[in-house]
């Protein structure tokens, strides 16, 4: 299990049972009773990013880092050379002396030149992609371990977004000037040396140009800032209605209603658009300012110079040395507005990583003690849990409410109840993955808040509602939670329950693909692979949320026979939807707005409990909560 050092203490509402528990369904407060961790986290301002979390993902490789600063800085040498050769040059001409070296030691700077740019070039690009890289990494690492809470909250597809092109403006920073700024700002001093030396006038006059144009580009590049960060919330958008209209594209196409989740879309792309046109209209104050700046200071020194050396108070050579040195100047000073352009944009887009990074993960940290299971107590015990979302300031009412409850090993408990009465919920807290407000979840006699998630969840087999079968083929499906099973266990596995027929409908066998979402499987089957997937782990305790009510009575069948053959030898705990899988349990506990109305066997409870009875009657149990 991935943990944060830096994830910060949280807790909710102390149980009656114990000390303070944490709860990820209250991220404003902090265990202070039992917190390993040494200071709280200060609470997220929004999607902004500082110049020093950029940092850590500008020195990835530390080495190609300072080769490209090194070919900067030779190439900033290469470049300052040679307008004191030219100068030579045009004094020899001018005085009919030999030229000598002078021209092939200028050819040679100018190749030494191209090819350390074209060098640097190849570096910055590496690192580019190395950067993308790592902070693709990062987050989908930290995505894949947050609180399921979390997700309950975020759109699947501005994640996408935050992995895909957030992390790619990030490569601008390298490969848009600012490792190249660091040469380029060596030969900004360099020029602004040689321009003083040959003429102090001229060299004022260019620095007003150049303070002017420095002044211009700092204003705007706040504005670039924000533009970017909301153009880029705008594509997180458009991700996630384009995510939903594909992953639901069977419902949306028999509904008739492609034409308005088009429009849907459209609407997004529109809002994209309109972001994307923002940050062009304010980024087009910033590109022309480097040149405008070239050419009015390339007018006032050729202007101001020509009058000079009419005068006689500077030479030609030194005139053309100085308008060399002027270019020189100008182009580093476009290399750091660049650079300046593409941090203010990363940064807007780091900002939406880091929002993502600072969230907590799911941590073990809070475990003091991982206790050990008794194998005398009772597999499952609920004692007086209650249980809320969150939902604004005012909480949202509670879905358990002091349910208490014991499922016996090797036993078969059946939870049932209407629709909302909190049968998946309690399944959620067996699994972690969320805490109670109050009361404790034990296994084994041991509260699951003191056993590490990765423990707690290795001996616990889970079946969704839904039977999520993942696109690729049978063996990737089977080995999601056992990555080292063999082609026998698998086979075995599927044999188990009634799916070898499978392995031979296809010549794949194994790496049959089943389709995304498992379309290229009946809904039987897909339950019943979910159902090996877990069994391949060889869970003592299984959670089977039996989806059969969209089942006909054949492949019901073949999914009761499945039931009955993996329930030997461990402890199941059913959601039940139809009757026939209720009068088999050892126990029914019958759940209503998140309370426990009546525990016994099926015949026990025709007999004292109402609801049941009324359930019983309609032969159907709600299948969701």
């Amino acid at each position: 299990m991935t943990t944060s050092p830096t994830t910060p203490p949280e807790a909710g509402p102390s149980a009656a049972t114990g000390p303070d528990r944490s709860s990820l369904t209250d991220p404003g407060a902090a265990r202070r009773s039992r917190s390993p961790f040494g200071r709280r986290r200060e609470a997220d301002d929004g999607p902004r990013a500082s110049l020093r979390e950029l940092l850590p993902y500008l020195v990835v490789k530390r080495g190609l880092l300072i080769a490209a600063i090194v070919l900067s800085v030779l190439g900033a040498a290469t470049s300052l050379a040679q307008p004191l050769l030219v100068q030579q040059v045009i004094d020899r001409v001018q005085s009919a002396a030999e030229l000598g070296w002078l021209p092939w030691l200028l050819v040679g700077l100018v190749v030494a030149d191209a090819v350390l740019a074209g060098y640097q070039h190849y570096l910055l690009q590496v690192m580019g992609e190395q950067v993308v890289r790592l902070s693709r990494r990062r987050l989908v690492a930290r995505i894949l371990h947050l609180p399921i809470s979390t997700f309950d909250t975020r759109r699947t597809g501005d994640l996408v977004s935050r992995v895909g092109s957030d992390t790619t403006l990030l490569r601008a920073v390298l490969t848009q000037g600012l490792v190249e700024s660091v040469g380029g700002f060596l030969t900004f001093v360099g020029a602004v040396i040689a321009m003083i030396v040959i003429d102090p006038l001229l060299f004022g006059l260019t620095l007003g140009v150049v303070v002017l144009a420095f002044g211009l580009a700092g204003a705007v590049m706040p504005m670039l800032t924000r533009a970017s960060a909301q153009a880029q919330a705008q594509v997180g958008a458009l991700s996630s209605a384009l995510e939903r209209a594909i992953s639901g594209v069977r419902t949306i196409r028999a509904a008739n209603a492609g034409d308005r989740e088009a429009a849907v879309i459209d609407e997004r792309t529109e809002g994209a658009y309109r972001a994307g046109i923002r940050v062009a209209r304010v980024s087009a104050l910033v590109v022309p300012i480097a040149g405008v700046a070239l050419q009015v200071a390339f007018l006032v020194v050729l202007g101001v110079g020509g009058a000079r050396v009419a005068a006689g108070d500077l030479s030609i050579a030194a005139l053309v040395g100085f308008l060399m040195f002027l270019f020189l100047l100008v182009m580093p000073l476009a290399q750091i507005i660049g650079a300046m352009s593409a941090v203010s944009q990363a940064l807007g887009a780091l900002g939406r990583i880091q929002e993502i990074v600072r969230l907590p993960v799911e941590s073990d940290d809070d475990v003091v003690t991982s206790a050990t299971p008794a194998d005398a107590a009772p597999a499952i015990a609920f004692e007086r849990v209650s249980f809320r979302y969150p939902a604004g300031d005012g909480g949202a009412p509670p879905v358990l409410d002091g349910v208490s409850f014991v499922v016996p090993r090797g036993s078969r408990t059946a939870l049932v109840g209407p629709s909302g009465a909190g049968k998946s919920t309690a399944f959620a807290l067996v699994e972690r993955f969320y805490d109670p407000t109050d009361g404790r979840v034990l296994a084994g006699g041991v509260d699951v808040r003191d056993i590490s998630r990765t423990d707690l969840r290795s001996g616990i087999g889970y079946v969704e509602q839904d039977a999520p079968v993942l696109a690729g083929s049978l063996a990737d499906n089977l080995r999601l939670g056992s990555p080292e099973a063999t082609e026998e266990q698998m086979r075995a596995v599927l044999a188990q329950v009634n799916l070898a027929e499978l392995l031979t409908r296809s010549p794949a066998g194994l790496d049959a693909p089943v389709g995304e979402h498992g379309v290229m499987l009946s809904g039987g089957e897909r339950q019943r692979l979910a159902i090996a997937r877990a069994l391949l782990t060889a869970p003592a305790l299984l959670l089977l949320d039996e989806s059969t009510s969209s089942l006909d009575s054949r492949n019901e069948a073949q999914l009761r026979a499945a039931i009955d053959e993996v329930a030997t030898g461990r402890t199941l705990l059913v959601i039940a939807h139809r009757l026939s899988t209720v009068v088999d349990s050892d126990q029914i506990v019958v759940l209503e707005s998140g309370r426990v109305a009546a525990i016994g066997t099926h015949t026990e409870l025709l007999a004292t409990s109402p609801l049941y009875r009324e359930l019983a009657q309609h032969q159907l149990l709600a299948p969701t909560d």
